[in-house]
């Protein structure tokens, strides 16, 4: 089988088992991952991701197979961005109030 076959071929749920074992260095059965076949499952992942997950985020690989990098001003916009939608608002007057009753 030839290397674009392997990834035209290969489902979701077998993406998401490499990226688990490529993340945390063991198969989901709990064996620990060789040297060789670490570098293997990251290979494949990266060429899933370029081919079927599109993403603009930094340190991604593009559909042509180029490493996507942004700038640090980039990085800046897309972080101060994201850094006006507020986790979670808590009212701390809230919290000694109901304690004060």
């Amino acid at each position: 089988m030839q290397f674009d076959d392997l990834i035209n071929s290969m489902s979701r749920e077998t993406y998401d088992r490499l990226v688990s074992a490529v993340e945390t260095g063991r198969w989901p059965d709990g064996n620990k991952l060789t040297d060789e076949q670490r570098e293997n499952s990251l290979q494949l992942v990266m060429a899933y991701q370029a081919r079927f997950i599109p993403s603009d985020q930094h340190m991604t690989l593009s559909k042509d197979g180029t490493m996507l990098m942004k700038s640090k001003r980039e990085l800046k916009q897309q972080f101060s961005d994201n850094a006006e939608q507020p986790i979670a608002r808590f009212s701390l007057n809230a919290a000694s109030d109901e304690t004060n009753q």
